[in-house]
């Protein structure tokens, strides 16, 4: 995998990403259930070529392991996790030199009123530090799902179109330019007519039903 270098130098990431704050607040990505999350997946033992999904609530939300009937499949999703929160604790998913890595990630972000380019930048920041790491692995980054306003609920979320369409194109453009794959989820799951995510594979227009999981897994499954 050959990967556009970061600007800044590797070590003076990985110092930002252990540093907290200057004074050891927590950042606003460390909640609850963040830190429950976090210190669980450092607790447990790492296993050979581990296939990794690694996000927010939609990749928590998936039963990964079942769907594609393969015990080498570890779930890395945190609900309300941002790109910010996934540079943190990333160390803990190239520790274990995975085969495989999913990700997806940014719609948080964007809801949290993140710009588009922070966003764009900190996800390739991301598949950078797992190549420096763990050179062997094969990321896959996937484009953000799209959302649905109609439903009513997380407007923060859903009003975020443009930008996920923005996002998605340059991740695209970007993956081009290197060996990194881009797996295009979004086409697959907008409805015909817009933009906006197919109400048969959502109920509250931004977290998907078993039948979104399913379709999901239909388009990675020659992947894995």
């Amino acid at each position: 995998m050959s990967i556009i270098k970061l600007t800044l130098p590797i070590v003076l990431v990985l110092n930002l990403m252990l540093v907290v704050t200057a004074d050891g607040q927590e950042k606003s990505f460390q909640t609850t259930y963040y830190e429950q999350r976090r210190t669980l997946f450092e607790s447990l033992p790492n296993s050979k070529k581990e296939i990794i999904f690694l996000g927010n609530s939609i990749t928590d939300g998936g039963e990964w392991a079942e769907l594609f009937q393969n015990k080498r499949i570890k779930n890395r999703g945190i609900s309300g996790d941002v790109t910010e929160g996934l540079l943190f604790r990333l160390y803990e998913v190239t520790e274990s030199k995975p085969a495989k890595v999913f990700l997806l990630i940014g719609i948080n972000d964007l809801a949290r009123g993140i710009s588009k380019d922070t966003v764009f930048n900190n996800i390739y920041r991301i598949a950078s530090l797992i190549e420096e790491h763990s050179p062997k692995t094969k990321v896959y980054i996937q484009s953000i799902l799209p959302v649905n306003p109609e439903f009513g609920k997380f407007s923060g979320h859903c009003s975020k179109t443009e930008e996920i369409m923005w996002i998605n194109q340059q991740l695209r453009e970007w993956c081009a330019k290197t060996s990194v794959p881009f797996v295009d989820l979004f086409s697959h799951f907008k409805n015909e007519d817009n933009n906006w995510i197919n109400p048969s594979y959502t109920n509250d227009g931004l977290h998907l039903t078993g039948e979104g999981y399913q379709l999901w897994a239909t388009i990675i499954q020659r992947l894995l």
